[in-house]
């Protein structure tokens, strides 16, 4: 397996160096446990998942429909499991949503020839509400929180609302219901495999650096 086979390579390089290493997208049970070793053993290690790799299963790709082609590729159940087990003890520090959208005319080729990569921006928030049996706040760390403090920028995010400080901030509605819809979505592609799903939990207005970014549920180009 290359991805564990890199994970493994990596962290020797961590052991060896002691320079901090962080890890995208780990979706497999080896390399999950390969990052939970490390930071047991006190290496400099910090990881992220994405919502597909622990929502879908390579199950999907039975269908040979583009939309589910991604890289890494979708996994088993049991790489599922392990990946929603990461993200709930702290073995994996983040979700980063790998937000890849395509043009229709790209994901309509052929399964070998469709390029990599789904949408996954809109849909963060609401899947790791609804399927990670996670507390809202745990939700909140681990696609806010934590991946500011990784990229050493808790001094700009995550701070106290007070005057003088980054108005950064998100409203949330935890218990909102919406479907999913390609088209509605505010990307200029449509590439989500959630098409059609009911999710829970929906951002309803972002404030980026003072500026309203989103505004009922709408974001402003």
């Amino acid at each position: 397996e290359a991805e564990e086979l890199m994970v493994m390579r990596d962290i020797a390089l961590v052991r060896l160096t002691g320079a901090h290493m962080h890890f995208q997208h780990l979706s497999t049970v080896g390399s999950v446990a390969m990052v939970r070793d490390a930071k047991a053993a006190g290496l400099p290690v910090t990881a992220e998942a994405t919502p597909h790799h622990f929502t879908l299963t390579d199950a999907a790709c039975a269908s040979y429909d583009p939309v589910f082609k991604v890289h890494p590729p979708l996994r088993t159940d049991d790489d599922v499991a392990a990946v929603r087990r990461g993200l709930a003890d702290g073995t994996i520090d983040a979700i980063a949503t790998d937000h890849a959208p395509h043009t229709d005319h790209a994901k309509e080729l052929s399964f070998d020839l469709a390029p990599p990569g789904m949408l996954g921006l809109e849909t963060a928030f609401s899947l790791a509400l609804d399927e990670l049996g996670l507390d809202l706040p745990d939700v909140l760390a681990l696609l806010s929180w934590r991946p500011a403090a990784i990229a050493g920028l808790s001094d700009r995010h995550g701070a106290d609302i007070q005057p003088g400080n980054p108005a950064n901030l998100c409203v949330v509605d935890p218990d909102a219901t919406w479907v999913v819809s390609g088209r509605a979505m505010a990307s200029r592609s449509s590439n989500s495999p959630f098409e059609g799903r009911t999710l829970r939990g929906r951002v309803r207005h972002t404030v980026l650096e003072g500026q309203p970014v989103v505004v009922d549920g709408e974001a402003r180009r």
